[in-house]
């Protein structure tokens, strides 16, 4: 079992930065994949960033490739998403997700069992 909790989100001007954490709880940490996904309303959910169990892996959507850094501490069980240059197609609920084993292979829904609640990302033009 693995408890996920995002941090609170924010709201920025485009062109600025922010930081989410997501502190997992209820198993090793450091046996889990993890991945950043968004959720714009009325759009479909989509895997933002993702990293293997001892951060040596990393992948990313290609809008977001150069801004966001996905990070993690195994010492705190937290993971983070480091955002920059935030623009307005940015806005969304960001959730924090964990996979069963040390990669997760895909963006695909199915490939994560373990999801937080969201916290809401807003940036103005």
């Amino acid at each position: 079992q693995v408890r996920l909790v995002e941090s609170e989100g924010g709201s920025v001007q485009a062109g600025g930065s922010l930081r989410l954490s997501c502190a997992a709880s209820g198993s090793p940490f450091s046996a889990h994949c993890m991945a950043w996904f968004r959720q714009a309303p009325g759009k479909e959910r989509m895997g933002v960033a993702r990293i293997s169990n001892n951060g040596g892996l990393t992948n990313y959507a290609d809008s977001v490739k150069g801004r966001f850094t996905i990070s993690r501490d195994n010492a705190k069980n937290l993971l983070y998403l480091q955002m920059n240059n935030l623009q307005p197609e940015d806005n969304a609920m960001y959730i924090c997700a964990a996979g069963p084993y040390r990669v997760c292979p895909t963006f695909s829904d199915s490939a994560y069992n373990y999801w937080g609640q969201g916290t809401q990302v807003t940036v103005s033009s």
